[in-house]
């Protein structure tokens, strides 16, 4: 039989791969941190990221950038779903509201922070139960290792193409092959795979390597970015009708992106030139995202890298450092802008904020504890403050905001302000079956106010239910798709010399009422939340600011 170059080199490759010497990566810089392993277990359906993590490690683009799978993705809030202290604050607290659905939240919680212990136990038609002495974050669970390890690699590159997009494969719908065992299992990827390479993959890993371009489809983060969840009705029992709490997916369809950039065009930094996928050999390739999934979680990253010893983080500072740069980039660069004119007329200075939204869905999107709000300040020549809207505390709270001093209640909507107790807030603010304010995840039927920010060519008037902008923002005719123009009206008093006028778009995570609403509950996921939370202040972003001088 003849054998080819490459076909020799893919045995002999394969013989000392199965023997234990396996190609060597790039030498490490002596100076840098070493993190710690990533978790290495095999499932019956899934991997943890420390099977694949070796052979995509070590590489660099021909242009000298570290296209590292392991570590880039190590760092990001996919990695680390599973270790989001808030999350299981969240989970914990809805548990303590309704204990007598206890499994039911803790499976519907459980989809797509833990996706492979979920789909494991999803496939063998049983409830995943997340915390506790039975739950998959417990050390001592089977499956503990898969629930830990995130959205890794054999989760999103299992998923196959059949029903995406659909509202089946919505809410951690996603499909994966629930028949063929480790050994044999596809593993989809946009690029071509040698023959011999893949060989070699499905001996180190258990997968085959299978070029499917679904994977660079938006509709593959649908899976989980479009959630819809049943509430609990006042008789105690679970609604049949859904409440859309996140719907990433269908406001990006909504806009003018969906025509031309997906969702990993932004979320996964696209490298130039070309880059190996692999250490093992192959040519190298044009169009490589890198797995660095940024997106506007900035607080929870940095609340992970000072907590590493009580988060078990599998990750080290300086990895961080880098997801966290690139998430204040992608906030403080590619998501808005402001402008700001003003005049003064009869000791009114009249002022004209606008708000563009450069992002493809709704700014802010996905969890609802998130918001943004104008900082709108006045000065006189001599740095006196004049006039100040949308000041906050180092608490995180804002300051004049209805919700945050009064649970019950919440900021509406203006095209005008003329009081500094008056704050422009963009938010979705949530009712439940009696039309009460509430941060409860599972008594949310409806939303009473949603003017988040749109994206460009959403039109409000045609929008389906699920993304609909409800209360005051839908009749004002400055609230349109792509932008929001506010007016502020400041009474002078005869103040002599030019005036400045600072304007910020500011940013949280959290908001101030969500993470509040938590300390009802004593817990051990509240109390570690909570020692987090006072430890790393709850400080907004600066998405975009914007001074003038008014003569």
């Amino acid at each position: 039989m003849k054998t080819t170059r490459a076909g020799l080199f893919t045995i002999i490759f394969l013989l000392l791969f199965l023997a234990g010497c396996t190609p060597q990566p790039a030498a490490p810089d002596p100076t840098a941190e070493t993190p710690s392993p990533l978790i290495n277990f095999q499932g019956e359906y899934f991997s943890t990221a420390g099977a694949c993590g070796y052979c995509h490690t070590g590489l660099k683009s021909d242009q000298g950038v570290d296209t590292s799978v392991d570590s880039i993705w190590r760092s990001s809030m996919m990695a680390n779903s599973a270790r989001d202290p808030y999350y299981l604050a969240s989970v914990r607290n809805e548990i303590i509201a309704n204990p007598h659905l206890s499994r039911e939240i803790q499976d519907k919680c459980s989809t797509c922070h833990v996706p492979m212990a979920y789909k494991t136990l999803n496939i063998q038609n049983t409830l995943t139960l997340l915390l506790d002495q039975d739950g998959v974050l417990d050390p001592t669970h089977p499956l503990e290792p898969l629930a830990v390890d995130g959205v890794s690699c054999t989760l999103c590159h299992q998923i196959q193409a059949d029903q995406l997009g659909t509202s089946e494969n919505f809410s951690g719908g996603f499909l994966v092959d629930s028949i063929t065992p480790v050994g044999g299992r596809s593993s989809y990827g946009p690029f071509p795979v040698d023959a011999g390479l893949a060989t070699i993959m499905q001996s180190a890993s258990g997968y085959i390597p299978v070029q499917s371009n679904h994977i660079r489809q938006s509709e593959m983060c649908a899976t989980c970015h479009n959630l819809f969840t049943p509430y609990i009705k006042n008789d105690g029992t679970l609604s049949e009708e859904v409440f859309p709490e996140q719907t990433v997916h269908l406001e990006w369809l909504a806009s003018v992106y969906a025509q031309n950039a997906s969702c990993q065009d932004c979320h996964m930094i696209a490298v130039e030139g070309k880059a190996p996928i692999a250490n093992t050999g192959g040519q190298a390739q044009t169009g490589i995202n890198l797995h660095t999934f940024q997106g506007g979680n900035q607080y929870m990253l940095t609340a992970l890298q000072d907590n590493p010893d009580l988060l078990g983080g599998a990750t080290n500072k300086s990895l961080f450092d880098e997801a966290i740069a690139r998430t204040g980039d992608q906030l403080q660069n590619r998501t808005a802008s402001l402008e700001v004119s003003g005049k003064i007329h009869n000791d009114q200075l009249d002022v004209s904020v606008k708000v563009t939204n450069l992002v493809g869905h709704k700014f802010p999107t996905s969890f609802p504890s998130r918001r943004a709000w104008l900082h709108f300040v006045v000065t006189a020549e001599d740095g006196s403050i004049l006039f100040e809207s949308g000041e906050w505390s180092a608490n995180g709270a804002i300051d004049g905001n209805g919700n945050d001093q009064d649970p019950t209640q919440f900021e509406g909507h203006y095209d005008l302000i003329t009081r500094e107790e008056e704050v422009q807030i963009y938010e979705s603010i949530i009712g439940d079956p009696d039309g009460v304010v509430t941060t409860t995840l599972l008594r949310s039927q409806n939303y009473l106010k949603d003017n988040r920010i749109l994206p460009i060519g959403f039109d409000k008037a045609t929008a389906s239910g699920d993304i609909a902008v409800i209360g005051d923002a839908y009749s004002d005719p400055d609230f349109i798709g792509g932008s929001d123009e506010i007016q502020y009206q400041v009474q002078l008093e005869n103040q002599d010399g030019p005036i400045h006028i600072t304007v910020e778009l500011l940013y949280q995570t959290i908001g101030y009422r969500w993470a509040e609403n938590l300390r009802k509950g004593e817990a051990t996921e509240t109390n570690r939340f909570f020692t987090i939370y006072n430890g790393t202040p709850n400080a907004p972003v600066v998405i975009a600011s914007q001074s003038i001088i008014v003569p």
